[in-house]
């Protein structure tokens, strides 16, 4: 019911944007989209918060930057030092994508959950975080 009543009110708010913008009020428009975005990123931290506590980490760690990819490290069971593969131009790209496999994998899902979580993770980190996804282990 909840989920319902946000998409009612994000819709509601598109179209009150489309009209503002016929009427060339573009401040009414930038700042509806503004409130979509934060609702959207509110969204994928509470479903991050949910994908850490289930890993049996706290969930406050996804927020701090940095240390938020030690502990998904951990969880997926690669050692600290991964994250200075990140810093390396096109080798950063392989190891971030290796990550997810290992997180997709954490979670007793296959290859294309993986490919879902690297083009559209806004819809499938929320499944890993709000659905029934156990964590495995590494």
């Amino acid at each position: 019911m909840l989920l319902t009543g946000a998409t009612l009110f994000i819709c509601r708010l598109v179209y009150v944007n489309y009209i503002m913008l016929l009427r060339g009020n573009k401040a009414t428009y930038m700042t509806t989209l503004l409130l979509i975005y934060i609702a959207v990123f509110v969204f994928l931290i509470a479903a991050m918060w949910k994908i850490y506590e289930k890993a049996g980490e706290e969930g406050w760690k996804c927020l701090i930057p940095f240390y938020n990819y030690v502990v998904l490290l951990k969880f997926v069971g690669k050692p600290w030092w991964w994250l200075l593969m990140y810093l390396v131009p096109l080798v950063n790209i392989v190891f971030a994508v290796w990550t997810i496999n290992m997180l997709s994998k954490s979670f007793g899902k296959n290859e294309g959950f993986t490919v879902g979580l690297i083009f559209l993770g806004f819809i499938f980190v929320p499944i890993l975080g709000f659905g029934d996804a156990t964590y495995k282990g590494p």
